[in-house]
């Protein structure tokens, strides 16, 4: 398998796993001496390596042919990624809450609160229609859909009516699924459930609405059919985020906190533009938009083959899926174009070690937190 699909945690210290950027390499005699190390400086003549590579594996493109083939049947491919791993491929993401400390709904609840206060003449728009709700950027994900897929229960009526109007496009202010939560939480790309899991088992608010969604209708069946889905809390469906023609089960400025994790990079990069635009209009103002992604250069770039570039910095794995590495400026240019504020927008190169074998790994990561402005009274 790729070695991209690889997202790469730092192992915990103290039963309790510390912030990426914590833990640095003094000394290269200590190298095997921990799994992981932060923020580890490349020299120009592995950065000049690294560029030829990329060149090098770039040199020999895929046929169009059968890129057309990867963009029209990429539901296929992840679908059958997730028959054959079903829930035993990713581990569950519990460094969430250290890297994003805004998923704890007090917290960010408390936040937006003081943005509030700071802004006083700004104030909070009531929840508009839908206008268009293709924009849930996942990397596994397809049209909205309310049917259970082989669970036990049934979900809520509440749910068929909402994917009745889904299927003409409309969108209740008054009527979807956690219309009647204060925080709502959307993951796109929810694969098994790796992210919303340990959401909802570490976020017990009532408030709490949590909505994912998956370009694999195997994936999301998959989530719903774990006995942790709580269709009371949560609300799984499948969904395409290029799919300008698909709407979502929520209304415009409804969502407090949009996730995207090594999802952005699944898709054509020539869609990632309006993909992001249309998530950006389900953001409250002062909702945030959270990522991470992989970065040009990381070590799964630099392992691709000739003959598995699809575009520059975009490649295909051998079993159809695809994924593209960003730069900072890359990303930058996304979420400002859409309209949001950054807040963070950090590279996380680090260095895993495999003791065992005496190896040594260069990942690089892209992690970075933009807001939706708060609306001025007099705009």
């Amino acid at each position: 398998m790729d070695g991209s699909y690889t997202e790469g945690v730092e192992t915990a210290v103290c039963g309790k796993r510390q912030q990426f950027g914590s833990r640095f390499l003094s000394d290269p005699a200590r190298v095997f001496h921990h799994n992981a190390w932060d923020s580890v400086e490349w020299s120009e003549e592995q950065a000049a390596a690294a560029e030829r590579k990329v060149q090098e594996n770039s040199t020999q493109r895929v046929c169009q042919e059968k890129q057309v083939d990867y963009e029209i049947n990429a539901n296929k491919y992840w679908n059958d990624f997730y028959k054959i791993h079903e829930n035993g491929f990713f581990k569950d993401r519990h460094w969430l809450f250290t890297e994003f400390p805004e998923l704890a709904p007090s917290q960010n609840q408390n936040h937006l609160k003081a943005l509030l206060s700071e802004n006083k003449g700004s104030e909070v728009p009531a929840c508009r229609s839908s206008e268009d709700g293709s924009g849930l950027i996942i990397e596994a994900q397809h049209s909205c859909s309310s049917v259970s897929l082989g669970r036990k229960t049934q979900p809520p009526p509440v749910e068929e009516n909402v994917t009745q109007k889904l299927r003409h496009l409309e969108v209740c202010a008054d009527e979807f699924p956690g219309s009647s939560a204060t925080y709502r939480i959307l993951e796109v790309g929810c694969g098994v459930g790796n992210t919303v899991f340990p959401i909802l088992q570490t976020n017990n608010d009532p408030r709490l609405f949590v909505y994912c969604c998956d370009f694999s209708s195997t994936a999301v069946e998959l989530v719903q059919t774990n006995s942790a889905y709580d269709p009371s809390r949560c609300f799984a469906f499948v969904h395409d985020l290029c799919d300008e023609d698909k709407s979502y089960p929520v209304p415009g400025d409804s969502l407090d906190v949009i996730i995207l994790i090594f999802v952005l990079s699944a898709i054509i990069p020539d869609k990632m533009q309006k993909a992001i635009n249309r998530l950006s209009r389900l953001l409250k103002p002062g909702g945030m938009m959270l990522l991470r992604d992989y970065g040009r250069y990381d070590m799964a770039q630099l392992r691709f083959k000739k003959g598995q570039c699809l575009s520059e910095n975009f490649y295909v794995r051998g079993d159809g899926t695809r994924v593209y590495f960003f730069t900072q400026d890359e990303l930058d240019a996304l979420f400002t174009t859409a309209g949001l504020e950054k807040v963070q927008n950090l590279v996380d190169r680090r260095l895993q070690v495999n003791r065992g074998k005496q190896l040594t790994m260069y990942r690089v990561w892209i992690q970075c937190k933009y807001r939706k402005p708060l609306l001025s009274s007099t705009s």
